[in-house]
């Protein structure tokens, strides 16, 4: 049964996660989330998948120009970097209880650490 409510996507990456791209040109590169499109199923991540965008001179850049910035990646494409072990793993979500009640946070399934804290 679809959602009726919060109809926005649970997604698995958050703004400042660590990932590495495992799929696509920049396969095996690592870097920080910058964005999140949680819509379009799409992230910013710092250095990857770099565009040329050509600018007309303003006050800011008055020399214009060809200028590198980064392009949305899509989610599917990228795994979070577990913070024990160094490397690429998928997430889970886990209810942890506490005083006043509980809240949901992500978690390794390699390790079981929680990137959330």
């Amino acid at each position: 049964m679809p959602r009726k409510y919060n109809t926005q996507k649970k997604l698995k990456v958050k703004k400042g996660d660590q990932v590495e791209v495992i799929a696509g040109n920049d396969k095996g590169k690592r870097g920080r989330v910058l964005f999140v499109y949680p819509k379009r199923e799409r992230v910013l991540v710092e250095g990857i998948n770099m565009r040329t965008h050509h600018e007309k001179p303003s006050q800011e850049n008055p020399q214009g120009g060809r200028l590198k910035k980064e392009g949305a990646v899509h989610i599917s494409n990228l795994m979070v970097i577990d913070p024990t072990t160094d490397e690429p793993t998928r997430i889970g979500r886990k209810r942890i209880e506490e005083e006043g009640g509980g809240r949901w946070v992500r978690y390794a399934k390699t390790s079981g650490e929680i990137i959330d804290k």
